[in-house]
């Protein structure tokens, strides 16, 4: 096993608890460099910091898996991946939800979600790229599912020097699956649908919205197969759904039919467009706002916060007095703070008073650890529009 050594003072962050080792903060090393191999880590003075699996074409050089020094084998992730699993099923997801979030769960790099009897995975490090076949085999003692699926398929991996991929790695896989959540059935497109297949995250925030909607006029914007818009249709005196995507908006009517339910209205339109309507202004008693995420890196935030700033702007306007604005953002880079900051600016700028009576992330089995920025991302606000 070869060796990193770390830049003076660069432990500091590791022994926090972040799992990134980035290039910049490499001194040297020793032995023969094999990339997607586990390393050991030592500071400066020479003192055994942690083992991970190192990459020479990633920015991120070392991702860490352990402080100790112990054995990264077969039984080490099998205990991982064990922990994981025993964390969901006493939080009791264990029908559908995430069953591994990478980082939180102190696999870097490694993203697992169950769908009913299936599995659909996503591999974002060169480590676990290697080790591919163990991971699958693992999951299938642990999981007895009837097929697992690969969503690999996203351009970060290029940063590792991996190509996209997609595919069946065990099993079958039907083009699509029935799920339950909270109550309400609904298909997931595994094979071709929005990251692993669904918004595992928004599980908990969907069901929260029900408390608003009581008898009410509901907007889902930006409404993909339309989680929120179903849960608040429970409840609802009439939802109207829209998304521009057509395949989006025929994958909410099938989940309405699915459900029952006869008071949602889809609309396939431009969002931003929509909102923009003068003859909705004070039409809705909610708004739901749960955009794509504007940014993805540090750089374009500005543009991101123009952009958020516009979309609740012109929904403060179409809300009711007394009604409620539920908002969100998927970017990492749009902090709590700032996003509140925007939610001030567009309130000022609508001439609306408003008061948050909520404040939500993402639900529970997508943990946040502390000290790893990226793993707190989600952030939903819920305002009282006067």
């Amino acid at each position: 096993m070869f060796s990193v050594y770390l830049n003076k003072g660069e432990e500091d962050r590791i022994l926090k608890g972040n799992q990134w080792i980035f290039s910049n903060e490499v001194l040297r090393f020793e032995g023969d460099i094999v990339s997607g191999e586990v390393c050991n880590v030592y500071t400066f003075d020479g003192e055994f910091l942690c083992r991970g699996f190192f990459n020479s074409s990633s920015k991120i050089m070392v991702r860490v898996l352990t402080l100790e020094q112990e054995d990264i084998d077969y039984n080490f992730f099998y205990k991982r991946l064990s922990a994981a699993k025993a964390y969901r099923d006493n939080l009791g997801f264990t029908n559908t939800g995430r069953q591994v979030f990478s980082e939180a769960d102190l696999l870097p790099g490694l993203i697992v979600d169950k769908y009913a009897d299936y599995l659909s995975i996503q591999i974002l490090s060169l480590g676990f790229e290697k080790i591919k076949s163990m991971i699958v085999d693992i999951l299938v003692r642990l999981y007895r599912p009837i097929g697992i699926y690969e969503r690999s398929d996203v351009s970060i991996r290029k940063k590792e020097g991996l190509e996209e991929f997609k595919g069946l790695l065990y099993g079958e896989v039907p083009d699509r699956v029935l799920i339950e959540e909270n109550g309400i059935k609904l298909y997931v497109d595994i094979i071709n649908g929005q990251k692993t297949g669904y918004f595992l995250d928004q599980k908990e925030n969907r069901k929260a919205l029900r408390d608003y909607t009581n008898n009410k006029v509901v907007l889902d914007c930006f409404s993909h197969t339309g989680g929120f818009a179903l849960n608040a249709a429970t409840n609802a005196h009439k939802v109207v759904a829209v998304d521009i995507s057509e395949k989006a908006c025929d994958d909410i009517l099938t989940n309405v039919k699915l459900n029952d339910f006869n008071n949602v209205e889809v609309v396939c339109e431009n969002v931003f467009d929509y909102l923009r309507y003068s003859e909705n202004k004070y039409r809705f008693d909610v708004i739901v706002l749960d955009p794509p995420a504007f940014t993805k890196s540090k750089e374009t935030v500005e543009k991101a916060y123009r952009g958020y700033k516009d979309i609740n702007l012109q929904a403060l306007k179409m809300v009711k007095p007394g009604g409620f604005l539920v908002t969100f953002s998927c970017s990492q880079h749009m902090t709590p703070a700032l996003f509140l900051e925007m939610i001030m600016d567009a309130s000022i700028d609508s001439k609306r008073t408003v008061k948050m009576v909520d404040f939500r992330v993402q639900s529970k089995d997508h943990p946040t650890l502390l000290n790893q920025d990226e793993s707190f991302y989600l952030k939903c606000v819920v305002l009282n529009v006067l």
